[in-house]
Parts: C-alpha cells; sequence; structure tokens
C-alpha cells in the first residue's frame, strides 16, 4: 500500500502536461506538447525512479486520462482533454 501513487503526484503530473513546454525541455527535439513527454523526463521532473513515473503513468493511461504515443524505443505520454473533461463533467454532476 506505500507503494500506491499518491493523488497529488499524480495530479502534478496532469498539470505539468497541461503545458509540456513549459515544464519540460529535453535533449529531444520536436515540441513537447505536440509529441509528449518521456516517463525519464517526468522521473526526473519528480525527483524518483523511472520505474515509480511509469507507475504514475501506467495508472493515469489506464484510467483513460493520458494517451500514449510510440516513437521509435520511446513511450511519449500526452493528456486526453477529451477524457479529462468527460469526467470533470461527470464530478460537477455528483455522478
Amino acid at each position: 500500500m506505500l507503494r500506491t501513487p499518491s493523488g497529488r503526484t499524480r495530479q502534478d503530473i496532469l498539470d505539468w502536461l497541461k503545458d509540456p513546454a513549459a515544464h519540460f525541455d529535453g535533449p529531444c527535439p520536436g515540441d513537447p506538447g505536440e509529441r509528449g513527454v518521456t516517463a525519464r523526463a517526468l522521473a526526473a521532473k519528480l525527483g524518483v525512479s523511472r520505474r515509480a513515473a511509469r507507475a504514475h503513468l501506467e495508472l493515469l493511461t489506464r484510467i483513460g486520462l493520458l494517451r500514449t504515443r510510440r516513437i521509435r524505443c520511446r513511450t511519449y505520454y500526452r493528456r486526453d482533454e477529451v477524457r479529462i473533461a468527460e469526467v470533470a463533467r461527470m464530478f460537477e454532476k455528483g455522478w
């Protein structure tokens, strides 16, 4: 139970991915807003291992809040704005 990703960390990830260009700059070419962010970049930002960062990212992907894109040997993560809006509407309605 202690290894379960915390809600605040997941919220930080979603906030950072809202505007990835402002929060992530790395050696990879391209626009992080279009391409997405790797688990390695997120792990460096969080100050945790890549394995821990992937646990957060996989959880957010499984519940549909993130989308993945595979380019060569890397997986890039971006927000799924449509799904996030759907979830926000469900909470506004009170389920």
